[in-house]
């Protein structure tokens, strides 16, 4: 995923993806984004070190995410590294949740569900 493509045509890794909504409500460290993932999945996405660090790894290079630049105060006695959706994250993420909806519409018209 590079930062020239189009937004629209960018699909995202289901932990991508979710990183990326964990991330839509402000900066947090490896933690606090595998918290959120889990709590945001009905603990059924459990993203372990290895496979978090990696993505992260991965966002920050396709140009979605950036390291959080915290006060000097706020770093003090913390090592942990803080992660933010940046402008072309949301944007990508925004056109996911496009999609989904989109098809869950589908769905819904076609009476998947039970009534």
């Amino acid at each position: 995923m590079r930062a020239g493509n189009n937004v629209s045509e960018q699909r995202l890794k289901p932990q991508w993806f979710q990183i990326l909504l964990a991330l839509a409500d402000g900066h947090k460290h490896g933690q606090g984004i595998m918290a959120e993932v889990l709590e945001q999945t009905g603990q059924s996405m459990r993203l372990w070190p290895t496979s978090l660090y990696g993505a992260l790894r991965a966002l920050l290079e396709a140009g979605l995410i950036e390291e959080h630049a915290l006060s000097k105060a706020e770093q003090l006695g913390d090592r942990r590294r803080f992660y933010a959706l940046n402008p072309q994250g949301r944007a990508v993420l925004a056109a996911e949740v496009r999609r989904k909806q989109q098809t869950i519409e589908i769905a819904l018209r076609k009476r998947v569900f039970d009534s």
